[in-house]
């Protein structure tokens, strides 16, 4: 399996900016105007893991393959997009089949950018963004509603669902999110949301565009939106858009240098992937061999069957047991075969939980 984001906001809060800047890339066209971006951006991008590289000094591979974060840009949202005004609206479909969203916010003064409200203030533009993902879900929730009604009277099943849906289109109606439904988890609701894929039952990671000068701290403007995001046990990061789209093409050690001149010593992408990691529930399991070494995403708490899945679906059907060592213990004694020779490879079974950081071989 594999992440993938949206990334969502105001028209003209630096998107495309940040989609320049995570991809390393300049396929996002970014410009001083509204509605810059009036088709889908699409990028899959590898995730930052240097474990991999400590393996691959130990198994000398022909290749070393990285996770991957497909990151999904769209046209710029401004208020009224539900009822057709700008263009964003249009685009919304594209990031329903998304994990999570990334909601950019414009944390940053700047005369020379136009911005669609005429001011800057997060909680405000938030307000607006994820109104209209409530509304462009309460548009396919109206939808199912009026299907069900026409069965619900002959189909007892269909009467149950209509009666749970009809009360998360009040809930919508009232301006609350989807993942706020107080009978989300039910029963009956939980496949039909995780067949609608509604945008406002996503996880929100806010990405604070800041300036220059506001790389290593909080101004008040991205104060604002950390105090939002807290309130609603969310994930901020704070980046500088333009400054990450500077670094595109740097080497490592030149990106190190160039961040450390900020005071910092993360990139917007390794802060994005790694929150959106923690946010989901994920983690990774390695595999290390002579053809190449590798890490593949699963969900924190998967089974060593089911995470043997996303390499193969035969591994999960014909799953007999899985060899086991640390990653520490692997990178510590210099491989497998010395770890098997100290017993530090364990063999488990089909009820093994995997962690973060598992060298696997599965058998």
């Amino acid at each position: 399996m594999s992440l993938s984001i949206g990334i969502v906001g105001l028209s003209n809060v630096g998107k495309s900016t940040l989609f320049n800047a995570l991809t390393r890339t300049q396929n996002a066209q970014s410009a001083n105007y509204l509605f810059c971006t009036i088709e889908p951006n699409l990028a899959v991008v590898e995730v930052p893991d240097s474990r991999l590289y400590k393996l691959a000094a130990i198994v000398n591979p022909q290749r070393v393959v990285n996770a991957t974060v497909e990151f999904v840009d769209i046209a710029g949202l401004v208020r009224g997009a539900s009822t057709g005004e700008g263009l964003g609206n249009k685009f919304l479909a594209n990031i329903r089949e998304t994990d999570a969203i990334v909601e950019v916010v414009r944390c940053f003064e700047d005369s020379n950018v136009v911005h669609s409200e005429g001011s800057v203030d997060p909680v405000r533009d938030v307000s607006i963004v994820e109104n209209e993902l409530i509304l462009s879900d309460l548009e396919a929730v109206e939808k199912r509603v009026s299907r069900l009604s026409k069965i619900a009277r002959a189909d007892k099943d269909a009467r149950a669902e209509y009666d749970i849906v009809k009360q998360l289109q009040e809930h919508l109606e009232r301006g609350n999110p989807a993942i706020d439904f107080p009978e989300h988890d039910s029963e009956v609701l939980e496949p039909v949301l995780r067949d609608m894929r509604l945008l406002s039952d996503k996880k929100i990671i806010y990405v604070a565009n800041v300036d220059e000068g506001s790389i290593a701290s909080d101004n008040e403007f991205s104060s604002a939106l950390r105090s939002l995001a807290d309130s609603r046990g969310c994930e901020m990061v704070r980046i500088c858009a333009r400054v990450e789209e500077d670094m595109a093409g740097l080497s490592d050690e030149e990106r190190s240098e160039f961040l450390s001149s900020y005071g910092v010593s993360e990139s917007g992408l390794d802060k994005i992937v790694k929150t959106g990691y923690r946010t989901l529930g994920l983690i990774s399991f390695l595999t290390a061999g002579p053809l190449e070494v590798r890490a593949w995403t699963i969900k924190d708490g998967w089974m060593a069957p089911r995470a043997a899945r996303v390499i193969h679906s035969d591994f999960e059907k014909n799953f007999i047991r899985v060899q086991v060592i640390s990653f520490d213990d692997f990178v510590a004694h210099g491989g497998e075969q010395q770890c098997k020779a100290l017993g530090l490879a364990r063999m488990e079974g089909k009820e093994y939980v995997m962690r973060d950081g598992d060298v696997v071989h599965f058998l």
